[in-house]
């Protein structure tokens, strides 16, 4: 059950939802009507289309038509995506009920129905124990999706081939931070500026590259079917965050070959080791960001240091199989053993 919007966690969610299906796994989905990526989805079960909004008139009916699959199909495992769709999780004996959370809880009234929660990240794993939860809650993190990378041409771009190009993407809105990498990438020299995603925010980012005199250097694509292969044609991959769970676009760089600098944010202070796999700036640090970008610019051989050690770190820590292997285990009640090494 997925009632999000569009970006990075919508992202990983079809890419953990495939990878599932390709364990053998049958699925039915319960999403937002209008999802751009629906499509991906579509050949790995049923998907009923509702927007559960608590209050609503249709929130009884959904209700009604999620209990009677529950009893006709008997699922093993009944999974919620966010805090939100905790909220239809219902109070099923027969399966193994779980949250997975990519995001830091305000509060565990959605979660009453549920046996476990799982997160990304330690970090949130330890605010739903602050908030008071006592069930088993279980850290399981990201991995990159699997594809065969094909960059794009600079030429697509409008972009000179000898071009320093520093990437960004995700949704444009406040707690990304893109006015931080607009402000630092203008403050590099002659470097160019790709950024792949939209938001409401994206009127307020183009008046400010226009303000910086940056307008010619700057490329908004919108979204895109698969921003690895523009983060792959670019020098650099800066994620710029305010607020950030886990930071999936720094797995996405790294998987894509290309040297990567992020703020110092909830997620990337957890798995980013600073000067060894990617170079870390404080939050809001226009200076700092721009001197990290910079620094890459003028060491080639930093940044291919950087490249060698993230592609390390993914084959290590955050695959597929690993992941995949984690959820089954839960799946299957290994959670019960609160022993267990975690």
């Amino acid at each position: 059950m997925h009632f999000g919007k569009e970006g990075g966690a919508e992202r990983f969610f079809v890419t953990l939802v495939r990878a599932f299906a390709e364990r053998g796994m049958a699925q039915h989905f319960i999403v937002r009507p209008g999802r751009l990526w629906r499509e991906e989805i579509a050949d790995l079960g049923p998907i009923w289309e509702n927007n559960f909004r608590r209050l609503s008139p249709a929130a009884p009916i959904l209700r009604w038509r999620m209990n009677r699959l529950v009893r006709q199909w008997q699922p093993d495992v009944i999974m919620a995506w966010m805090s939100r769709s905790s909220r239809l999780i219902p109070d099923h004996p027969g399966a193994v009920k779980l949250t997975r959370l990519g995001d830091y809880p305000r509060h565990l009234r959605n979660f009453r129905n549920n046996d476990l929660i799982v997160a990304n990240t330690p970090g949130i794993a330890q605010a739903c124990r602050d908030l008071g939860w006592s069930r088993p809650v279980r850290v399981v993190s990201n991995f990159p999706r699997k594809v065969t990378i094909v960059p794009v041409t600079r030429a697509v771009m409008d972009t000179p081939e000898d071009a320093f190009v520093i990437a960004g993407s995700g949704r444009f809105v406040g707690r990304k931070g893109f006015d931080t990498l607009i402000a630092a990438a203008a403050a590099v020299p002659n470097a160019w500026l790709w950024l792949m995603g939209e938001g409401e925010e994206r009127a307020a980012m183009e008046a400010q590259v226009a303000a910086l005199g940056m307008a010619a250097r700057t490329r908004f694509t919108g979204w895109v079917d698969e921003p690895m292969n523009y983060v792959a044609a670019a020098s650099v991959f800066v994620m710029p965050s305010r607020h950030e769970p886990l930071g999936n676009v720094i797995l996405e760089a790294w998987e894509a070959g290309i040297p990567a600098v992020s703020t110092r944010s909830e997620g990337p202070s957890w798995f980013i080791r600073d000067g060894q796999d990617a170079l870390l700036c404080a939050i809001d640090d226009v200076h700092g960001m721009a001197a990290a970008i910079t620094r890459l610019r003028d060491d080639p051989a930093l940044a291919a240091r950087l490249v060698t050690a993230g592609r390390a770190r993914l084959a290590a820590e955050f695959t597929a199989p690993r992941v995949v292997d984690a959820y089954m285990d839960l799946f299957n009640g290994k959670f019960r053993d609160e022993d267990a090494d975690h």
